[in-house]
């Protein structure tokens, strides 16, 4: 058994059942403390943001917060069952070459996430030394904070899964310790009675109300392509209903944070109004300038526990991704190379080209594509039982050929062509006013529906293709499929790819 000193030597293999020691818990306080941040009290803001009441952004926020609690909670299977992260196992349903789309989608989510970390909690750092100590609030003070959270967060990275569990167990203790002590601090100012610039009766109440539950549920389907990093440490053993559970209430929990931003937003809106103006907003900004003086410290505790715990989870996960990308790099090597490249993108976006304000927008576009896969994992589980060949899976690892889910030349091109038309359909239904409208972004009268569109569309594309063209009967377990039907096609050998 590693201990948390103990750089973790495991990359995408399986994991050995000796150390497979974590429980449903565990994976509880990592996705939880992976969102109960600073980060996610900006996301929180954005109902008020977006012109609604206090409690039209609530419920925005709880129905955004169920939805994708609902669509993340089966992606937590597949650690246990393979002992590889979710990449990995998205083989036996895209194919041996088609799960580097699961790679890419982790990748570009936690780059995404990551800056958003690093810039919240960086700003809310550097603007809480400001008032609390006089410290410059300039270039230099917010770079050399980013520096900071970038560099701890890789060298927990580094260590890898224990070190980070350990750090999360802390984390999700102060954070919602703090979180409490910030309802303290807002309790005199705050009115559950805000009403927003857009009544019910608006016609862009419910442009603006669905929009806001799409950005909260973005939240959790944001950590599908992770859960596997985390709960493949969970044995096999594990009661599934357990396992689903913890990811479910993981993200439920984080109503506490998006509480937080919601409340404090609409005391903002009120006391600060320039900072919550949607051309150009800044919660941090606003938090800052609302608060009492004797909360700048739990600002800027927040800020640094938040942004440790945001980064490990979303970096951890992207460096051992690549290390099965690409094999010649160890799961160090890989962290660190993906970490330098994150904080490069981090400094460039922030300095030089000005992305703070679209990286949001970058998100959400990601998480459009993304989900539509996570629904294709979920049918997969369904169809196939729950049953899938470990040694298979790790075929594309290991640099060979053949096996249960070569398919097509390593692609299933059933499960890619559902997520691609899904995936491009539902980007081109993006409606983001003043960010991104896609060509089909009017169908529902100013409606962002893409979300719904591409997750309807994955799952109804790709259960009609496993009807109309069976996949092989290798690929389901003895107890055959579930819904579709299978073939008799052969599968071939697994062998060593040629050189």
């Amino acid at each position: 058994m590693s201990t948390i000193t103990e750089i973790e030597t495991y990359g995408v293999d399986r994991i050995p059942d000796a150390d497979r020691s974590a429980t449903p818990f565990d994976l509880f306080r990592l996705a939880f403390g992976g969102a109960n941040t600073f980060s996610t009290c900006v996301l929180g803001a954005f109902p008020i943001l977006f012109g609604l009441s206090f409690w039209h952004g609530l419920a925005a926020t709880v129905l955004g917060l169920v939805v994708g609690s609902l669509i993340l909670a089966p992606l937590s299977l597949f650690g246990p069952l393979n002992g590889t992260n979710n990449a990995v196992s998205s083989s036996a349903h895209l194919g041996v070459h088609g799960r580097i789309i699961g790679s890419f989608l982790s990748l570009l989510t936690a780059i995404a996430f990551f800056s958003i970390s690093v810039w919240s909690s960086g700003d809310a750092l550097v603007g809480g030394a400001h008032r609390l100590a006089g410290l410059p609030e300039n270039d230099v003070m917010r770079g050399l904070a980013y520096a900071i959270f970038a560099g701890l967060v890789l060298v927990v990275c580094v260590y890898g899964f224990r070190f980070m569990l350990f750090v999360n167990k802390i984390a999700v203790v102060a954070a919602s310790l703090l979180f409490a002590v910030g309802a303290v601090a807002f309790a005199g100012d705050f009115d559950p009675g805000y009403v927003g610039p857009i009544s019910s009766g608006d016609p862009l109440f419910w442009p603006s109300f669905i929009g806001a539950a799409l950005i909260v549920l973005s939240n959790p389907v944001s950590f599908g392509a992770f859960l596997g990093d985390w709960s493949r440490y969970i044995p096999a053993s594990a009661p599934k209903g357990r396992v689903m559970a913890a990811a479910f209430l993981s993200q439920i929990a984080t109503i506490l944070p998006f509480t937080f931003g919601l409340a404090t937003a609409s005391i903002i809106a009120v006391k600060a109004a320039p900072y919550v103006d949607p051309a150009a907003p800044n919660y941090v900004g606003g938090l800052l300038a609302v608060s009492p003086g004797w909360f700048f410290v739990p600002v800027c505790l927040i800020a640094l526990i938040g942004g440790m715990s945001t980064g490990t989870t979303a970096l951890y996960g992207t460096g051992l991704d690549f290390s099965s990308v690409f094999p010649r790099f160890s799961r160090v090597r890989a962290t660190v190379f993906i970490g330098t490249l994150s904080i490069v993108f981090i400094f460039i976006g922030r300095f030089a080209a000005n992305l703070t304000a679209s990286i949001s927008t970058f998100a959400t576009l990601i998480i459009t594509c993304t989900a539509p896969w996570m629904v294709i994992m979920t049918i997969g589980y369904v169809t196939r039982r729950g049953w899938y060949d470990p040694e298979a899976l790790q075929v594309f690892n290991r640099r060979q050929r053949g096996g249960r889910y070569w398919f097509t030349h390593g692609w299933n091109w059933r499960a890619m062509t559902a997520w691609l038309v899904s995936a491009l359909v539902a980007l081109l239904s993006v409606n983001l006013p003043g960010q991104f409208v896609g060509p089909l972004g009017g169908l529902a009268g100013g409606v962002d529906v893409s979300l719904p569109i591409g997750l309807a569309l994955a799952a109804l594309l790709y259960l009609a293709l496993l009807s109309w063209f069976p996949e092989p009967r290798e690929v389901f377990g003895p107890a055959g499929p579930r819904l579709v039907r299978s073939a008799d096609t052969p599968v071939p050998p697994i062998v060593p790819a040629a050189r």
